[in-house]
């Protein structure tokens, strides 16, 4: 009876050792990188997962070409716990490629391997995530510049990244150009599938009012286009008030704007009624005179009434907005009011209004 129980417990420790193992498994057994540039590294990610009941010890990761570069989780992964492999893929040569990734482990089977392939080209042709937007046959970064704090001076610069993706050679232009632009592209002529920059460079000095100065430019699509609203880019610079030559004085006894609302949701208000009446108090919190500049619309559906444009030390005014439904429902241009004061921390106040169109 005792040899029984001696041979009963040794073959369920046997047995308990045989299950109680690490278990390596991966998220994917191939990765398809579809088609990649030549000459820029990517990176390939296995998710390594140990559904066994002891650790899992990755001991090295070794790939089939000096192309490629191997990392992984190099600490115990306990049970249920996850690891990573990561390969970095340098392609030198042109064409199909099929890659290996070898990983030992003290799991059983020792060896597992899991592999990524795709295609290497000069020039991947699919820029959708990068230029998401088009004129026409020419892909685009962006549809629109804006520059929401500027000042007079200033040497403001932007980019438009585009792709000719038309069957033939493309010579970037913009037309309608302000005085205050200019253009230089990086390449007179783009072959299909070739990509451009032009960079603007915008001179505020030319520039003689504070507030939104609102702008278009016009992308040709091909030789001899005209301007239209299918390949307008708009243009937004805000030009604040100068307060360099303020002291430290001078900014603590400076006005203060103080404004009672600056977003009204007036969607129900828009389906509902063909008027819609909004009021905003201002007020001077400092302790100089507060000066408005300027209180710009947008839409032709708003209208404003301003009472008073200076108010001193604790002085308030009424801001009266009307904002016409119908009229609103056909115009496209944003809704918000625009205010420029001498308010050296705020000189820019934007009153927010939210329609169902947006």
């Amino acid at each position: 009876m005792k040899l029984k129980k001696i041979l009963l417990y040794s073959i369920l420790f046997a047995t308990s050792s045989v299950f109680a193992q690490p278990r390596i498994s991966s998220n994917t057994e191939r990765v398809n990188l579809n088609r990649i540039e030549w000459k820029k590294p990517v990176k390939v990610e296995y998710i390594i997962t140990n559904s066994g009941d002891k650790p899992l010890v990755i001991n090295k990761v070794i790939t089939s070409c000096a192309c490629t570069v191997a990392d992984w989780t190099k600490t115990p992964i306990a049970s249920g716990d996850k690891g990573k492999v990561v390969a970095t893929f340098d392609a030198q040569l042109l064409g199909h490629f099929e890659k290996d990734v070898c990983i030992y482990s003290n799991a059983t089977p020792h060896l597992v391997y899991l592999t990524f392939g795709g295609e290497v080209v000069n020039q991947v042709n699919d820029v959708s995530s990068t230029h998401p937007y088009k004129i026409g046959n020419i892909a685009i970064d962006r549809t629109s510049i804006n520059f929401p704090n500027a000042h007079r001076g200033d040497k403001l610069t932007a980019t438009l990244d585009i792709v000719n993706q038309s069957d033939r050679p493309y010579e970037p232009i913009l037309m309608h150009l302000p005085s205050y632009i200019t253009m230089k592209s990086n390449s007179n002529m783009l072959l299909k599938g070739q990509r451009g920059i032009i960079k603007l460079t915008f001179d505020t000095k030319q520039l003689n009012d504070v507030g939104e100065i609102q702008n278009s430019i016009y992308l040709s699509r091909f030789n001899g286009d005209k301007i239209s609203p299918e390949n307008e880019i708009p243009i937004s610079i805000v030009l604040l008030p100068d307060f360099s030559k303020m002291t430290e004085a001078d900014k603590q006894k400076a006005p203060i704007i103080n404004l009672t609302d600056t977003i009204f949701n007036i969607a129900k208000d828009v389906a509902e009624k063909s008027k819609i009446a909004k009021e905003i108090t201002i007020a001077n919190k400092g302790l100089s005179p507060l000066v408005i500049t300027k209180v710009q619309v947008f839409n032709s559906a708003i209208s404003i009434s301003l009472k008073k444009r200076i108010l001193q030390p604790n002085e308030t005014t009424t801001l009266k907005i009307d904002v016409r439904s119908h009229t609103l429902k056909n115009d496209k241009n944003k809704t918000h009011i625009l205010i420029i004061s001498d308010d050296p921390i705020h000189p820019k106040m934007d009153i927010n209004l939210i329609t169902s169109k947006q």
